[in-house]
């Protein structure tokens, strides 16, 4: 029950978005749309990862699915080349247990049913021997959620 509160508290906040741009004309979308996670917009399969990412005019959402023995530091940074995670997240976690440490020292670990924020500057592992999936919610706009983009 929680799990799903979460998510439709994200969705409603990702549909409120959705209609400052239909307001100003900049994104003409019908009114109903699905999408499935088998034909997504865009994957990618790093090391002991799998994400799926599915468009909705300028919001994103990621299926990312984090094997055991997946870490950040170790699976994605040799693809993108900073010494952590310069993306913020928001999202709720499915299945499984990650660990987060930021760049400043803070640890939080997040459980399967949690709803998450994480700002740039961090790494993260799965915990244990269960895979993590995570649902993540993005948007082209600079003015979303957590942070503004210069």
């Amino acid at each position: 029950m929680l799990r799903r509160s979460i998510i439709k508290t994200i969705i409603f906040s990702c549909h409120q978005e959705l209609k400052k741009f239909n307001i100003v004309g900049r994104v003409k979308m019908s009114t109903l749309e699905t999408k499935s996670w088998s034909s997504p917009d865009d994957s990618m399969t790093p090391d002991k990862t799998h994400a799926a990412t599915i468009k909705f005019g300028p919001v994103s959402i990621t299926k990312a699915n984090m094997q055991p023995g997946w870490k950040w530091s170790e699976c994605i940074k040799p693809h993108v080349g900073t010494e952590s995670c310069q993306a913020g997240h928001i999202g709720v976690l499915m299945q499984g247990s990650i660990h987060v440490v930021s760049d400043d020292g803070t640890e939080i670990t997040i459980k399967a049913g949690e709803a998450y924020r994480l700002a740039p500057g961090h790494d993260a592992w799965v915990v244990g021997e269960e895979p993590a999936l995570g649902i993540e919610f993005a948007t082209d706009s600079k003015d979303f959620a957590a942070w503004t983009r210069g």
